[in-house]
Order: C-alpha cells, then structure tokens, then sequence
C-alpha cells in the first residue's frame, strides 16, 4: 500500500503588508528586502485569528479538492511553531473545528521543515494502514514571534496557512521522505522564551544568524533533494518542479544551481508571501497544483530546512 495527496488547500489572511509600509516602521527599503530574499510583501493575520483558524480555512480547501468529507478524515498531522496555546495541540483544536473526533491528531514542531515532516508521517501511517484519509497541515502565525524594530528578522516573515489530504493509493504518489536534524544548531535560528510559574521566561521573540543560517540551508537543502533522488534511482532532470522552503530567492536559486535545475523549474511564492515556516511549501504545493503547472504523471520534489536544525525532502509522484 502506497499513499498519494488528492486534495491541497491555502489560505492567507486578508492584509497585505508591503515592503514600503515596512519601511515607515524600520529602516529598510524595498530595494534593500528585495534584492537580498526576492520578498516583496506579506499577509499577516488579524488580531482575532489563530494558528487554528489559518488552518481550518486551508484544510477545508484540502478537503473539497480532494472531495472527502471531514468526517471520512481520521488523522490530523499540524506542522506550526505558533500553536494556539500551549496545550491542546493545534491539531486537536483543528479537529474540533471540523465536528470530527476519534482519530489521532497531533502537532508537529520541526519549524520550517514541518510541512515536510508532517506529510513524512503521514505517508508512514497511511502505508501502514493505521489512517486511511490523513489530513497534513502546515499553519503559522509568525508576526506573534517577530520583533517588530528588527530589520534584519521582521521583513522576512508572513502568516499562513496550506493543507494537503493523503489517501491509500496502489502506486506511489509519495515515493520517499528524508527527514535529519542536528541540534548543535539550536541557538542559531530559535525563540529562546517559555512560560514559567506564570511568566514568560527568557526572550520569546525571533532570533537568527543570518549569514549561518544561509550557508547550511544551501548545503543541505541540495543534499536531502539528492538523498531522495538517490533513493529512488532518479535523476535531477527528471524533476518537474522543485517546492522549496520559500525563505529567500538567494538560497532557493542556489539550491537550484546546485542540482543543475534552470530557474523556471521551481514554485516561487517568496515574493508575495514572505518566509511562512511550515506553510510555505504547502501554500506553494497548492498554489502550483491550482493553476495547472502541476500535471498527473510529474515528479515534484519538496525540501525544506528550519531551526533545530532540521532539514528534509519528500519525493511526489503526481
């Protein structure tokens, strides 16, 4: 038994912020944003949404394309690092909201190799025959986490929201998943605060070694893409699109380069949803899927790297 994605969903909050409206905040430019990570503007979420609710509109996209009802989904995998509270999971709030229950649901915080953690899991537990109709979301908040007079953190992110529906399926529409991570990394790209005896603990907002960050996620975004060609007996060229973390064009460009793939291959969205960490690759996967670039019969390669570090890929056969 094999699992295959039959159904994507995205949503974005409704404002838009963009780099000119930044710069009246910090000092930046849009000149100065763009031409060092590609981005152009942002969504961010309105005061009263949840990681929950970014979630619950791109799952119910998710679950209309791939014509399921919710209540025929009986695993919930939500890939975010801004989760709701601290418990329930965001996954089981998610369920709630769908009026289903009974099936596990769980979080996963592999920040902004979430999404490709989660489907990872997912495929094993439909393979498997431990879930039938899994439903993969990638949700974040991230103007919660930001320090609004850091120019060199707060121009990079957005919020938002994408979802995936896996179902059994006789060939494999998931080919492979390669999921690592190296924890001696951990202070390089993290939020270093908690909750404690009532209080916050420590610094809860985003902090980052830019240039650290850059060179590694190069490195091994290009590896793991490899790991999985590997894996299957394929070559570069027979990706048809490659669905990278959208982070920075810099580092996605480079990633290209280095698998010797031509630009017009990849999904960008960076340019208009900025870095949404776990959403990101399921907000291009759909985007992409949406308006008919992606075609049955394709290879679309996933890879994305985040703090921890953690890095990984997912092979698709569409």
């Amino acid at each position: 038994m094999f699992s295959r994605i039959v159904g994507t969903g995205g949503y974005l909050p409704a404002r838009v912020v963009t780099n000119d409206e930044l710069a009246q905040r910090v000092e930046t430019s849009d000149e100065w944003i763009r031409t060092r990570t590609g981005i152009r503007q942002r969504y961010i979420a309105a005061p009263e949404e949840q990681t929950s609710d970014l979630a619950l509109a791109a799952a119910r996209g998710a679950l209309t394309a791939a014509d399921i009802a919710p209540s025929a989904i009986d695993l919930i995998v939500v890939a975010t690092t801004t989760p709701d509270m601290v418990f329930p999971s965001t996954a089981c709030i998610l369920q709630a909201k769908l009026g289903v229950h009974g099936g596990p649901a769980f979080d996963v915080q592999a920040v902004c190799s979430g999404f490709v953690y989660a489907l990872g899991l997912a495929d094993l537990m439909v393979k498997s025959g431990q879930a039938k109709n899994a439903l993969v979301v990638g949700a974040e908040v991230y103007s919660r986490i930001l320090d609004w007079n850091d120019r060199g953190t707060c121009v990079l992110f957005g919020d938002g929201a994408g979802a995936a529906v896996l179902t059994p399926a006789s060939a494999p529409g998931v080919m492979s998943s390669h999921l690592h991570a190296d924890g001696h990394y951990r202070a390089i790209l993290a939020v270093p605060g908690t909750v404690a005896n009532g209080e916050v603990s420590g610094r809860p907002l985003l902090t980052m070694e830019g240039n650290t960050v850059f060179k590694f996620a190069v490195k091994v975004l290009a590896e793991v893409a490899q790991e999985a060609l590997a894996a299957n007996e394929m070559p570069a060229s027979a990706i048809d699109w490659l669905i990278l973390h959208q982070a920075n064009l810099r580092i996605m460009d480079a990633t290209a380069k280095k698998l010797h793939l031509p630009h017009e291959k990849m999904v960008i969205t960076v340019d208009k949803h900025a870095n949404t960490s776990a959403a990101s690759i399921p907000l291009a996967l759909d985007l992409a899927v949406r308006d008919g670039r992606i075609r049955p019969g394709q290879h679309v390669m996933l890879a994305g790297v985040g703090g921890g570090f953690t890095w990984g890929s997912v092979l698709l056969r569409w």
